[in-house]
């Protein structure tokens, strides 16, 4: 069984920057495409953006981009998102996610993380 925990969200002013980070343990973790959602108050979970095992990044939702990236360490378990010129509609928590095929990383992954609160002030 897979477990992913997040870190690193936290209370920021618009315009600056965090780092997320999502450790996975319990399965082998190089072989999945790796996630990351987020979810506003009041809105549904969101796509934001995903890694092959290979480190292949797939970042184009028009919300983030230019803005965050996505990147992994396999041999840390653990992947991580850069979020720069913070705005404060990126306010919500953000899920990190985890799956062994591409097709599910995008949409219903298997495997998910409790998330960790980003708020933004303006």
């Amino acid at each position: 069984q897979v477990a992913l925990v997040e870190s690193g969200g936290g209370l920021v002013q618009a315009g600056g920057s965090l780092r997320l980070s999502c450790v996975a343990s319990g399965g082998m973790f190089s072989n999945y495409f790796m996630g990351w959602f987020r979810q506003a108050p009041g809105k549904e979970r969101e796509f934001v953006a995903a890694i092959s095992w290979g480190g292949d990044a797939t970042n184009d939702v028009d919300s983030v981009k230019g803005r965050f990236t996505i990147s992994r360490d396999n041999a840390k378990n653990t992947v991580y998102l850069q979020m720069n010129s913070l705005k404060p509609e990126d306010t919500a928590v953000y899920y990190c996610a985890g799956d062994p095929t591409y097709h599910k990383i995008r949409t219903t992954p298997a495997y998910w993380g409790r998330g960790t609160q980003v708020t933004v002030s303006s």
